[in-house]
């Protein structure tokens, strides 16, 4: 049985474990955990921020950051950004991603969000099936730009 809760700076280790377990995430993240822990101590003062891990019998198999976001746009709505969403591979298509995402929206309604969004990468084409499954549309074209 699942368990969803907000983080705790000790879950930081296995948070960043489940980030680098693709290959994505290990050519973007690295072992040091300060500026992990620099980043949750930010994320954990700030209400607006959420960290959730998803537990089972004591073991971080899931997580994923959600955001609330307040704007004018969409006649001043109330959106919410989810990311970083990964679960555990050995535990993949068993349901955890399903109930991950739906923990995210029922906090995200609570907070009075009335659109969750989310980018993913172009190349993750299992994740792309994945929220389109959970009714997700690919509606807008994203765009970054490193600001170093």
């Amino acid at each position: 049985m699942i368990r969803f809760r907000t983080a705790t700076r000790a879950d930081v280790a296995a948070i960043v474990a489940l980030l680098t377990d693709d290959p994505l995430g290990r050519a973007r993240e690295g072992s040091d955990l300060a500026p992990y822990l620099a980043g949750f101590d930010a994320v954990a003062a700030n209400p607006m921020h959420q960290i959730i891990v998803g537990e089972i019998d004591g073991r971080i198999v899931a997580t994923c950051q959600l955001t609330i976001l307040h704007g004018l746009s969409r006649q001043g709505m109330t959106r919410a950004l989810v990311e970083a969403v990964r679960t555990a591979p050995d535990l993949r298509s068993q349901g955890i991603g399903a109930a991950l995402m739906a923990e995210a929206e029922a906090r995200a309604r609570v907070a009075g969000a009335r659109i969750i969004q989310l980018t993913t990468d172009k190349s993750r084409s299992r994740a792309h099936a994945f929220y389109d499954r959970l009714g997700y549309e690919p509606s807008h074209l994203g765009y970054k730009k490193p600001l170093d």
